[in-house]
């Protein structure tokens, strides 16, 4: 049965997906991590701007596959194997991707390095990171709903806890502070992307 429902999360996500850039061989396969409110979204529209990509953001895809979300562990287990499955589609069709989500523990991001090298795409980590008390600013002013882009529900007491099982990134990634001014960051990551 659970399987049956995965399929279904995935041809909603298919579904839902706005049109697709070109498809390029060894796709770019940016994966961005950080906690709540530091501004991965942000990030991800900005490099976006620059290079063509899909962005699958998990907020907003958790969103159309539950209408009420409860970020069981159970449902979050659903959403990402929904995601891998349809980010593995399409990075074997050649579609470029940023994976927006937390992405904060080492066992969950095995898979999307797996996924990458069964792909043949290239393998772009992102670090997303803020001063804490920047991130307590920003999660305020989410409760405010100052940004209407800003598609989260994490408050400062789900970064508080999500802070103390994040893990570190093992392999080579770009660390970028959206506290500061990101372009010489995305500037580095393009030029990554496009040497070969």
């Amino acid at each position: 049965m659970e399987q049956d429902q995965i399929s279904v999360h995935v041809a909603k996500i298919k579904e839902s997906l706005s049109p697709l850039p070109e498809l390029v061989v060894a796709p770019p396969f940016v994966v961005v991590s950080g906690l709540p409110g530091t501004g991965k979204s942000f990030f991800c529209r900005k490099l976006a701007e620059r290079m063509p990509f899909l962005i699958l953001e998990s907020d907003i895809l958790r969103k159309s596959l539950f209408s009420a979300p409860t970020y069981s562990a159970e449902e979050s287990a659903q959403l990402f194997s929904a995601c891998h499955l349809v980010i593995e589609e399409l990075l074997g069709k050649g579609v470029p991707i940023i994976f927006d989500a937390t992405n904060l523990s080492e066992r969950h991001r095995e898979h999307l390095y797996h996924i990458s090298d069964k792909t043949g795409a290239k393998l772009i980590l992102v670090r997303i990171e803020a001063p804490s008390t920047v991130v307590r600013h920003r999660l305020l002013a989410r409760e405010r709903k100052a940004d209407p882009e800003d598609k989260s529900d994490a408050d400062w007491e789900v970064y508080q806890r999500m802070r103390l099982n994040a893990e570190k990134i093992r392999r080579n990634h770009f660390a970028v502070d959206t506290s500061r001014d990101i372009t010489p960051a995305i500037d580095k990551i393009i030029r990554a992307i496009k040497s070969r």
